[in-house]
């Protein structure tokens, strides 16, 4: 029985679907939007809007919250230039937005195996 079980597994071993989790949120805030199946769309996609909560909410506060809220991101985003992009440019830009800052656009079906791929991207991108 599978009571109470969240989240997705897609065949992987924790580390590994960790792993992919972390190299596509880091993906998705180094360029803006990716290109992926539905599926791990859909995973993500709450980390990635969280992290952009944390660094929102450590802009207004005081130096050691701001500590915290680093260490918080660079649990998820291991390049240091992506994570200071998300303190300094993302943050600023959805300080009036109450949530919602990804965007989920299906594409149609994967050619080799006709999974549904979607094109995952932050939302109010120049």
């Amino acid at each position: 029985m599978r009571h109470r079980v969240a989240g997705r597994n897609f065949g992987r071993t924790m580390s590994h679907r960790n792993a992919l989790f972390r190299n596509l949120i880091t993906a998705l805030f180094q360029h803006g939007r990716i290109q992926t199946t539905e599926a791990k769309a859909k995973a993500i996609r709450s980390d990635a809007e969280r992290l952009i909560t944390v660094a929102k909410r450590a802009n207004r506060e005081d130096a050691a919250s701001l500590v915290h809220a680093r260490r918080e991101v660079a649990k998820i985003v291991r390049d240091e230039n992506t994570a200071t992009k998300i303190f300094n440019e993302l943050a600023p830009k959805y300080r009036e937005r109450e949530g919602g800052y990804t965007r989920i656009m299906k594409l149609g079906a994967r050619q080799g195996d006709a999974a549904p791929m979607v094109l995952l991207e932050l939302v109010d991108l120049e």
